[in-house]
């Protein structure tokens, strides 16, 4: 088991430097936390790590400080994080501070090596092959299940199996732990059950594992067999967990089994509960939040010193988080910048989405102008469908870009490539491509200038643009290797240098392409740049539409804070209040910008679960009303966005089924009203509520109550005359009277029923005249 279990002698990328000559030395330049973390040895030890503040540099000296006193032996210490990426980045530091032998691994790589060695001891025979890749099965499962999936349904149906595993949920019990989680399921969640029961028993007849059957493989096996746990134990004695803020049931289950679950563990955790974004994929921070509920004897370590932003972002992190509400932000840590002062964060409202992203793009060029690299600047999203109207613009501009969360780096065509023709020069060790190269950087020019590599970069921005960057970010690792082998008093030959480029691959651990990043605030998680622009911070972006509870609130907030945190010096936050050019200005900036943009007060205008923005009667309305969830177009079934789409629950461009007649009724009956009551016609009802009453024509109150912006003081007013009028009659003069009865306050209360679904149909809607009833939408 020893051997088996042992780390490569590479250990992972990184690492070029001296180590330290004794363990006094690894202590040498960490700040007074820090080396609290690092000293502290024995028992449990909890790190709670604000962004910045330097939590990967005091759990790697903390091991390495273990390691080279003598109280770890390093094949006896594990640890895990949660990217392939970050493990290979902790072993390369280990790896630099003299911690050879330590195993640094995700959950998922961990667990997969024990299940191969054990599987033959406790169940026999070979591990079943492990399926890399869910969503062809998913698609052969729902198809058995009778289900017609398409291809865009596939991911969600997949993201749900993933979250009902890892929270250790059985298909029949999938519809009621939905229900009890307040999750949005993309479908029935009967259907999605019998999909996730027929994925199950596929993966049985064909004997295929996936990823999270490796985590509860693993775990079974040790809690059944006490003798292999025991083992495992005396293998490793000492953990480390990293990202602890993103555990899932499953995992910790599994961590249990490592440590023995005892109080008295040889176990270190590292975490933040501000920065827990993935709950949707079943992750939580109530074990980091609840470490010393477990372990009453911890060792508790709060790193708050930010070494990474300037002051200003700092400022403006804090004022975000002085606003949550909820368990993780009653564990906020105030961070205190450790950096000279810089430029104020920039708040930018445009007119609409494309004028914001070309705007961003010409900011960034001017930042490119002043010595800024390209792969120091990022500009960052909510959702993924947001990046396409920024990539066009960098083009228009000439700009260089790379897409977070695209193809791998190391698996591009260029670079596999490129790494098989350095394997080979390297081999042949006198290849007359390099013998007259005067250095490494040269020696690797030579060698990729035979696949037409050049010094320059070609023009425009498309995929030969792509390919030069790829190899132009090979050139770099390698005068940076070189550079730091030399002060190490190494050499920085070919053989080290595409030894450490498969050492990287194994990691995934990426050089940086010399290109403007374009990323979702999730997939910037644990990386920074000088320069950041967060885009789109509009309501109903960020906080997405479909975050309805408190807790999924808080989730987008803790996004944002992510967002903020990752830029060191320059920090631009935008908006648009329109999605295309002459668009109806209806949207609003995001509620989390409340007292921290100028102008702005805190929580200006925002219930805690409703739309922002709503005044008066609106406001009491949405505080009044149950949190509505995603609502499906009646044609097509995708999943609506915009108001008046929602409202009529329909996209604009698909048919309508509206009665022209009962809608020019509806008019004529709501511009009497309004001349009655000396009102707006949009305070009786808007345009847009008209139009769904005739596409609807309810024959009951229950089917009108129904419709979004009919709420309950309009139906009890207007309910009557409103299904007199759908049933082909004429309101009574009782229903007029009792309906002209209003009080100011009752008039403000109508108005809100419209305006907390449809904000941009309040005063500015166009007033009653003729209009073109051939097309099939609302006018904007």
């Amino acid at each position: 088991m020893q051997e088996e279990l042992s780390i490569d002698s590479q250990g992972g990328p990184g690492g070029y430097g001296a180590r330290p000559a004794d363990p006094d030395a690894v202590l040498a330049g960490l700040d007074p936390e820090q080396r609290a973390v690092a000293t502290a040895l024995h028992g449990p030890v909890c790190v709670l790590a604000g962004a910045g503040t330097g939590k990967t540099r005091a759990i790697t000296h903390r091991i390495a400080y273990g390691v080279r006193s003598g109280v770890f032996q390093p094949q006896q210490v594990l640890a895990v994080t949660f990217t392939a990426r970050a493990a290979g980045e902790m072993r390369g530091r280990l790896r630099q501070l003299g911690a050879d032998g330590v195993q640094a691994r995700t959950f998922h790589a961990a667990a997969l090596r024990q299940l191969q060695y054990f599987w033959p001891r406790a169940v026999g025979g070979e591990v079943p092959r492990l399926l890399e890749r869910k969503v062809q099965l998913v698609a052969e499962a729902a198809g058995r299940s009778g289900l017609r999936v398409q291809r865009t349904e596939l991911r969600d149906l997949t993201g749900e199996i993933e979250w009902a595993k890892v929270t250790q949920i059985v298909p029949d019990d999938y519809p009621v732990a939905v229900a009890k989680a307040g999750r949005d399921a993309p479908r029935d969640p009967a259907e999605i059950a019998r999909v996730y029961a027929t994925y199950e028993q596929t993966k049985r007849d064909r004997n295929v594992i996936d990823f999270e059957d490796v985590l509860l493989l693993t775990a079974a096996i040790l809690e059944d067999r006490p003798e292999i746990a025991e083992r495992v134990r005396a293998q490793y004695r000492h953990f480390t967990v990293d990202e602890y803020q993103d555990v899932s049931p499953l995992q910790q289950r599994l961590l249990d089994q490592w440590t023995g679950g005892g109080s008295g563990a040889s176990l270190c955790v590292v975490g933040d509960a501000s920065q827990t974004i993935y709950s949707f994929t079943g992750a939580t921070p109530d074990y980091l939040l609840n470490f010393r509920v477990k372990h009453p004897d911890a060792t508790v370590v709060k790193l708050i010193r930010d070494y990474r932003s300037t002051p200003q972002v700092v400022h403006l992190a804090n004022g975000l988080l002085a606003q949550a509400r909820g368990a993780a932000a009653r564990h906020r840590l105030e961070l205190v910048s450790q950096r000279p002062a810089g430029p104020e964060p920039v708040y930018t409202e445009y007119a609409d989405e494309p004028t914001e992203a070309e705007s961003t793009a010409h900011r960034i060029k001017e930042l490119l102008a002043r010595g800024v690299r390209a792969s120091e600047i990022a500009v960052l999203f909510r959702t993924n469908g947001q990046s396409e109207v920024y990539e066009q613009a960098l083009a228009d501009l000439g700009l260089s870009y790379q897409l977070k969360g695209a193809e791998r780096f190391f698996e591009r065509p260029e670079v596999r490539e490129a790494g098989l023709l350095l394997r080979g020069a390297a081999r042949a060790g006198n290849d007359p491509l390099t013998a007259d190269a005067p250095d490494l950087a040269a020696q690797v020019r030579a060698v990729l200038a035979t696949r037409g590599f050049t010094a320059t970069a070609p023009a425009g921005s498309g995929a030969v643009r792509e390919r030069w960057e790829s190899l132009a970010a090979l050139v770099r690792l390698a005068e940076e290797f070189e550079a730091a082998r030399l002060a190490a008093g190494e050499p920085g030959d070919l053989a080290a240098y595409v030894a450490e480029l498969d050492a990287r691959a194994a990691a995934q651990h990426a050089p940086a392409v010399e290109g403007v990043t374009l990323a979702s605030l999730h997939a910037a998680k644990g990386l920074e740049w000088d320069a950041v622009f967060l885009v789109g911070l509009t309501e109903g972006t960020l906080p997405i539409i479909y975050a309805k509870t408190d807790e999924q609130l808080e989730e987008e907030r803790r996004l944002l804070y992510v967002g903020v945190t990752r830029a060191r010096e320059h920090l631009s936050l935008s908006w648009a209040l329109s999605r295309s050019p002459g668009g109806r200005a209806s949207r609003k900036p995001s509620r989390f910008l409340d007292g921290l943009r100028p102008g702005s007060a805190a929580g200006a205008g925002r219930s805690s679960g409703g739309r922002g923005g709503a005044e008066g009667g609106a406001e009491r309305s949405a505080q009044r009303r149950a949190p509505r969830g995603p609502v499906k177009c009646r044609v097509c079934g995708r999943t609506l966005t915009e108001a008046v789409e929602r409202k009529l629950r329909r996209c604009e461009d698909c048919p309508s089924t509206m009665d022209e007649g009962l809608y020019e009724r509806l008019r004529e009956w709501r511009s009497a009203r309004a001349r009655e009551q000396g009102v707006p016609a949009y305070v009786v009802f808007t345009d847009a509520t008209l139009m769904a009453i005739a596409e609807d024509a309810p024959t009951s109150t229950g089917e009108l109550s129904l419709i979004s912006g009919v709420g309950a003081m309009k139906l009890d007013k207007y309910g009557a005359a409103v299904l007199s009028l759908c049933a082909g009659e004429d309101p009574d003069e009782e229903q007029a009277a009792e309906a002209d009865d209003l009080s100011g306050e009752a008039v403000g209360d109508l108005a809100a029923d419209d305006a907390e679904q449809a904000p941009q149909e309040l005063p500015g809607e166009p007033s009653e005249g003729p209009r073109d009833l051939s097309r099939n939408s609302p006018e904007k």
